[in-house]
Formats: structure tokens, sequence, C-alpha cells
């Protein structure tokens, strides 16, 4: 009875830690407004220059 209540424990302190070290999690699409485009060089929303 121990050993199943540590590997209880084991998986519910583990499971956390590896769904935060997944990769998939960190990247985020940048939206932007009509009319306006994302700028690699100043990280912003930019107007469209016609």
């Amino acid at each position: 009875m121990k050993l199943k209540m540590i590997f209880a424990a084991t998986a519910l302190i583990v499971a956390p830690a590896l769904s935060m070290a997944c990769p998939a999690h960190t990247k985020q699409a940048m939206s932007c407004a009509d009319g306006m485009t994302y700028d690699q060089e100043s990280h912003s929303c930019v107007l469209i220059a016609s």
C-alpha cells in the first residue's frame, strides 16, 4: 500500500512539471487589427503602407 502511495504522489508532483516543460505551449500568435501588420523589427503592429 505504501508503494502505491509513493507512486501516486510522485506522479502528482512530476506531471505539472512535465506539462510546463512542453515546448508547444511557448509559442503565441500575434494578431493585428484590420489595416495593420506585425513588424518584426519593432515587435508591434504598424499601419500597412499603400
